[in-house]
C-alpha cells in the first residue's frame, strides 16, 4: 500500500466518524453557508502572476516545514502580498492541518480560499462551504469518473469553484467535464513523491482551453513560472517555498515583485 492509499483509507474512516457525530443539517446552519464564494478561476484568469500560496505545516515527503506560525497571520501576509488565492491544508494526520485553519484564514481575509484535502465524500464539500472555502480540490488519482462528476456537481451547486488535480494523461482523459473550473497538473507523483515540471509542459496541450490551467508542486523559481506561462498556465500553486521561511507573506511579496519585473 503506497502513501496515497494509506491517506485515503484513513480519510474514509475519519469521514465516517464525523458523519456519525455532526449531521449535515448542522453544517448547513453555519453562518458561512450563505456567504457568496469568490471565484479563484476568475482571479487567475485576470492575473498576470497567478500565485496560489499555500499554508502547509508538514507533509509526508518533507516532515516538518513550519509549525510555528499562526494561520491567520500567514493568510493576511499572503493577501497583502497580492496572491490570487490561498490553499489551506485541512488534513490532520499527514499535513498537520485542520478545518479550524480554514475558518481562521476566512476570518482574516477576503481572497479566495481553497480547501486542500483528500475529498472522497460529498460531506467534505459541505464542510468546506460551512468553514468558509471558495474552492475545493478533487484528486483524479483517488476518484472514479463518476465520483469526479458527482462531487464536482455537488460543489458547483453550493457555488464553489472546483480545481481538479491530475498527474498523467489517463487521469486527464477520465476527468474532462463541464463541472470543473480549473485543471491542475501536480508535478509531484503522489505515489513516489518525485517532482518534474516536464509533466505540466507535456500535459498542457492536452488540456482543453475551457479550463484555467494550474501547475502545482515543485515550483520555486521565477524562471519556472515564466517557462510554464509559455504553456498557457495561469495559476501556480506554491507551498513549501514560502512556508519554509520565517515570514511566508514577505517571501510571497518579494517573489511576486520579481515576477512582475
Amino acid at each position: 500500500m503506497n502513501i496515497l492509499d494509506k491517506i485515503v483509507a484513513d480519510k474514509r474512516n475519519e469521514v465516517a466518524l464525523k458523519k456519525e457525530l455532526i449531521p449535515i443539517s448542522q453544517l448547513e446552519s453555519s453562518v458561512l453557508f450563505e456567504r457568496d464564494c469568490v471565484s479563484l478561476a476568475n482571479k487567475l484568469s485576470a492575473s498576470n502572476t497567478g500565485i496560489i500560496a499555500e499554508h502547509k505545516r508538514r507533509s509526508p515527503s518533507k516532515s516538518v516545514i513550519n509549525q510555528s506560525l499562526n494561520v491567520q497571520d500567514v493568510a493576511k501576509g499572503y493577501e497583502d502580498a497580492g496572491v490570487c488565492g490561498m490553499s489551506v491544508l485541512t488534513d490532520g494526520k499527514y499535513f498537520g492541518g485542520s478545518l479550524d485553519d480554514l475558518l481562521l484564514a476566512r476570518a482574516a481575509v477576503q481572497m479566495p480560499l481553497l480547501r486542500k484535502e483528500f475529498i472522497i465524500d460529498p460531506y467534505q464539500i459541505i464542510e468546506a462551504k460551512a468553514f468558509g472555502a471558495d474552492v475545493i480540490l478533487l484528486i483524479a488519482a483517488i476518484l472514479t469518473r463518476n465520483e469526479i462528476k458527482s462531487l464536482s456537481e455537488a460543489a458547483k451547486n453550493l457555488g464553489l469553484d472546483v480545481l481538479l488535480e491530475i498527474h498523467n494523461e489517463e487521469e486527464l482523459q477520465k476527468s474532462i467535464m463541464p463541472s470543473l473550473d480549473m485543471l491542475g497538473v501536480n508535478n509531484r507523483n503522489l505515489k513516489t513523491f518525485e517532482v518534474s515540471l516536464d509533466i505540466s509542459k507535456t500535459l498542457s496541450e492536452k488540456i482543453p482551453h475551457d479550463f484555467v490551467k494550474v501547475s502545482e508542486s515543485g515550483i520555486s523559481s521565477i524562471k519556472a513560472i515564466k517557462d510554464l506561462q509559455q504553456f498557457d498556465y495561469k495559476g501556480f500553486l506554491i507551498g513549501e517555498n514560502f512556508m519554509k521561511t520565517g515570514d511566508p507573506g514577505a517571501s510571497a511579496k518579494e517573489f511576486i515583485g520579481k515576477l512582475k519585473d
